[in-house]
Formats: structure tokens, sequence, C-alpha cells
């Protein structure tokens, strides 16, 4: 089952629901990234915690380890990674695009090398959705050559009509439309005439959904932002839009102002690792010197497990000497941000003043505390 409805605009920006067999998704809406079939750092109850809604795994990593069909045997990812709630999968083309020295693409399909071992292997667009099938999430991806930044415009146009031809291969070989939605990415770099294109062709071959992809990849912000306000205009109104791999909480705030339903970025696990943390109040390195003797939380407002509990003292101490636990207790906290960023953005809308809710959040957001 998928089904979304559109429950209320403000200005550009959109609050939704998406329904699916594992749960509703209230959108807007972030989902934390799952690459091996595990939110670094996290377990499902922490994640539950963080109130995560649904989360990703990486169709690329997964069929090399452990194996989409360890997993089917499993019972699907959900079962396998003791996950209840909605799941979505990525199609593996920009894990393609980073192998640019291990792959050739071809009409067919993209022959890699394995990152892992070297061993080569053969992706069409038929493969993928079998494997995505296998994989068994909610929400899947059509495969896709997602071109790199910066990249000719001719270079553009042919990775766009690689993508469109396999989007309508992938769309024929799909099989479990009852349970699974396959959503078309829409690709075509910087170029508002081939993005348009590119958006009208897969809105006549009618996905339940539909993924804007490379972007993120370099491009200036402008132009990504130019780009989904582009699209706002383009894609229909009565389905999901899902901007892939963005990306810093003011990026996510400025593209809800541009339409987008659905986000997801490594960034907010990747950086609170290495100490990085975002708040409400801005981002915070928590290894500069200043914390060492402050004893106040991350944000005396956040209600995470990891404000209500430790000192910023104590976290600066931890991620100093690489403690698993200052890791565990940073990326705690970030996506528990994020998520209620989300649902601030949410109410914004809900209540007809999102606007003002950007303006008053983006001076804050980016700055250093």
């Amino acid at each position: 089952m998928f089904r979304f409805t559109l429950e209320k605009t403000s200005s550009r920006a959109r609050a939704g629901m998406i329904e699916t067999d594992h749960g509703q998704i209230l959108t807007p809406v972030f989902m934390p990234v799952g690459t091996l079939g595990t939110v670094k750092a996290m377990s499902p109850h922490e994640l539950k915690e963080s109130h995560a809604q649904i989360i990703l795994g990486n169709t690329y990593h997964l069929y090399l380890r452990p194996g989409h069909e360890l997993i089917r045997s499993a019972g699907g990812l959900h079962k396998f990674i003791s996950w209840d709630r909605p799941m979505l999968t990525d199609s593996g083309g920009f894990q393609v695009m980073s192998l640019s020295s291990l792959r050739k693409i071809t009409r067919e399909g993209v022959q890699f090398q394995s990152h892992i071992d070297g061993s080569r292997h053969f992706f069409t667009p038929e493969s993928v959705i079998a494997i995505q099938e296998a994989l068994g999430a909610d929400i899947i991806m059509s495969f896709d050559e997602c071109p790199p930044f910066p990249a000719t415009r001719e270079y553009v146009e042919r990775s766009l009509n690689t993508t469109l031809k396999w989007a309508e291969r992938g769309k024929l070989a799909f099989t479990n439309s009852a349970r699974q939605a396959l959503f078309g990415i829409v690709q075509g770099g910087i170029y508002e005439d081939l993005r348009e294109r590119s958006a009208l062709e897969l809105m006549q071959m009618d996905f339940p959904g539909y993924s804007i992809g490379g972007l993120a990849v370099g491009e200036p912000k402008e132009d990504m932002f130019r780009i989904t306000a582009f699209l706002n205009d383009i894609l229909p109104k009565d389905k999901p839009r899902y901007l892939m791999g963005v990306g810093t909480p003011s990026d996510l705030l400025n593209n809800i102002a541009n339409g987008v339903d659905m986000f997801d970025c490594v960034m907010p696990t990747r950086n609170a690792r290495k100490g990085s943390i975002f708040t409400r109040n801005g981002k915070m390195i928590i290894k500069a010197a200043r914390y060492k003797d402050d004893f106040s939380p991350i944000d005396p407002l956040c209600g995470c497990y990891t404000c209500r509990h430790f000192s910023r003292a104590y976290i600066r101490h931890l991620i100093s000497m690489n403690e698993i636990l200052g890791m565990r207790l940073t990326t705690i906290h970030s996506l528990y941000f994020y998520q209620e960023l989300m649902q601030m953005a949410r109410e914004a809308i809900l209540d007809g003043r999102y606007d003002d809710f950007l303006a008053e959040m983006l001076p804050v957001l980016d700055r250093l505390i």
C-alpha cells in the first residue's frame, strides 16, 4: 500500500502524509541513512526515541554485503534489522557515480568493480529493481546515472537520456507494486530545460512519487535552490517529492520552502561522530576548549537522552578520547534535532506561517556557537 495526501500548503511549503504497509509518514520528513542496514551508532530503539519515521538502506552496499538473497531469506530488510517502520532503498546510482574509476556505463547498465575486493558486477535497471524487491523496502528507486558536477551540458544530456530509458525499463520490470512504491528520479544537472524534460517524461510513466537526484554533488547552493524551486511548478501536487542527499538544517528548510517533502543525508550522523553537532542555536564543535568546563547540556531546550543526562564538558571529554559513547551521544542529539526541526517546520506549514518560521530560523542555524 502507498498513498500520499497533501494536507496543507504555506506559500510553496507542503505538509502531507504518506501511508505504507509499515505505517504513516508525516511530511516534511528527514530520513536517517542506514547504509549497511544500520544507522551508525544507533539502535532501532534509539531511532524511534529520536522520532525517526523512516530510514534508508543502500542497494549497492547491501547487494555486496551481506547480499540481497540472504536478506530475502531473513524475511526482508525490516526483519533482518528489526525495524518495523517504513524504509526506503536507493538505487545505487550515486554510488556508481562515485566509483568513476571502477565502472563502465553502457546502454544496458553499469559494469563495476567492488570497492571491497575488486570483484566484477553488472547492474541493469531490471536487476536493481529485483534487488530492491528482495530487500522489501516500502519505497524504492529507479536506477539512474547521477552526473557529477561540474559536467558539460552534452554529458548531462546523454546521461539523462540513459536515465529515462532505464526508468522505463525498471518500471516494466517492477512486479511488487502492491507492497512497494517505485519512484522515478528527476535528473538534468543545473539545466532547467533538461530538468523539465526529465520531469515531464517521468510523469508520463506515472510513478507514485518523484525523487530529485543529481543535486548536492558540488554545485553552488544557489543552483540547488533554483532547480528545486523550478521543479515545484512542474511536478504533480498530489505526489511526494524527495530531494536525495540533502543536507544541512538550512538546506532542508530552504528546500521545504520550494515544495520538497522528503530528505535524507549522512551529514547529521557523520558530523556528529566527529564532534560537529547541529542544534537549534547553530553548529557546535564540541572539541572546542571553551566547552572543557561547561556543565550545561548541548541544548537546554532539547528533550533528547543526551541533553537530559550529560554535559558539554563530559561529551567533549568522550569525543576527545575517541570513546564510542561520545559518538553515540552526539549522534542521538543530532538526529533528535533533525526530527524536531522537521516537526517545527510541519507545524509552521499547518499554521500557515512557514515564511515567518523560515525567516526566524535561517539566521540562527548556520552560525557557529
